[in-house]
């Protein structure tokens, strides 16, 4: 599988990370389905959502696979009275990833971030490298610090 751009991202960055492929299903995208394949814990594989706020516009949440994200929270945490999902129509367009390869690195813009606060917990956790079939591997930190994100309680 060629580099994608968060691979490059992170690589430009010298930032310590390992790339894990797996087989696609296009009928069965889920994050567990994901652990599995890669062989990780479900509570270290990080999904990837954008959603709209009433205030801010755009924000990104990671959260773990196994769990689903508090709108209430989450619109807290990002300065809004009310945030929802955006569209899958509209994922790629806003940032440049597909559903089942969104990752919080590398969008087309800088948009305002969020991770669980939870992944603070491992010493590395999985997230998209943008596209389907892989995941990367990197600490929460670096993470955090290359998607210029904050840690979050989001669930």
């Amino acid at each position: 599988m060629s580099k994608t751009n968060a691979i490059r991202i992170l690589e430009s960055h010298n930032i310590s990370h390992t790339t894990h492929t797996y087989e696609v299903d296009e009928e069965d995208l889920s994050g567990e389905t994901v652990a599995k394949k890669i062989g990780a814990k479900e509570e270290t594989v990080f999904k990837t959502l954008v959603t709209s706020g009433d205030k801010t516009g755009i924000n990104v949440f990671c959260i773990p696979v196994t769990e689903e994200l508090n709108l209430k929270k989450a619109a807290a945490v990002s300065g809004n009275k009310k945030i929802e999902m955006i569209k899958v129509k509209d994922l790629f367009q806003l940032t440049g990833y597909i559903r089942g390869g969104c990752s919080p690195i590398g969008m087309k813009k800088n948009f305002p971030t969020y991770i669980e606060e939870t992944a603070q917990l491992f010493e590395k956790i999985y997230v998209s490298a943008g596209v389907r079939g892989m995941q990367v591997c990197l600490s929460p930190d670096d993470l955090k610090n290359i998607s210029e994100a904050a840690f979050a309680d989001l669930l």
